[in-house]
């Protein structure tokens, strides 16, 4: 009975962020229609970088992967792609008063897009947790998960503040690498660094942590 219910209840996440994913793309087709530009277009390719974790997650999940080496690689792949997930939060700065279109209706465009990002990395990071537990305790895998979190929250300052990408680890690894580790050796000197880091790492753990609690108290079936 729970199991059936929990692939019932995956079923209906997955239809929901494909229909949430849609319903964002209608707003930047629509915004486009109004203003004929197209400002928040970008929005649409970092939608689609924050469904890899996502993608990445199911694929494991479908195919019941079991071998612990291509697990621990799937996963070091899942974590480089998670920052994209919360960062279209910061994509907040592009938003400003433009003559063509209400300020209102660019602030649901990006809340859009922010929400559906948030539950595609959410929902792959449950998934993570899942196949952990075969392999660590709860408590155990609880604090991973809290350290993907903030890791997560450092890749997105690398992102936004730095313009590093996920597929950078590939075409510059050497220039990624400085400007990670300088900020290790002399943390004192970037204090900005580490306060978008440990400020959004927090907040993070808490929207995470809540979402998954109502989702077991929604996974409880009855009696």
């Amino acid at each position: 009975m729970m199991k059936k219910l929990k692939n019932s209840h995956r079923l209906e996440i997955t239809i929901l962020l494909i229909l949430m994913t849609l319903f964002c793309f209608s707003l930047s087709i629509f915004r486009y229609y109004l203003s004929d530009t197209k400002v928040f277009f970008f929005l649409n390719w970092n939608l689609f970088l924050a469904w890899i974790p996502f993608i990445i997650s199911s694929f494991l999940l479908i195919f019941n992967i079991k071998s612990k080496i291509a697990l621990a690689f799937a996963i070091v792949v899942w974590i480089l792609f998670f920052p994209n997930s919360p960062y279209i939060l910061t994509d907040l700065f592009h938003l400003k008063t433009r003559n063509s279109v209400p300020i209102w209706y660019d602030l649901i465009v990006i809340l859009s897009y922010a929400w559906a990002g948030l539950i595609c990395g959410f929902t792959s990071l449950l998934d993570i947790e899942k196949m952990l537990s075969s392999y660590f305790k709860r408590s155990t895998i609880s604090i991973i998960a809290v350290l993907f979190l903030f890791l997560s929250s450092f890749g997105v300052y690398l992102g936004r503040f730095l313009r590093w990408n996920s597929w950078d680890v590939l075409n510059n690894p050497f220039g990624l690498f400085n400007d990670i580790a300088v900020r290790f050796i002399y943390p004192l000197d970037y204090t900005k660094t580490w306060g978008v880091t440990v400020l959004m790492g927090i907040m993070l753990n808490f929207m995470y942590f809540m979402l998954r609690a109502v989702g077991k108290k929604t996974l409880i079936p009855e009696k």
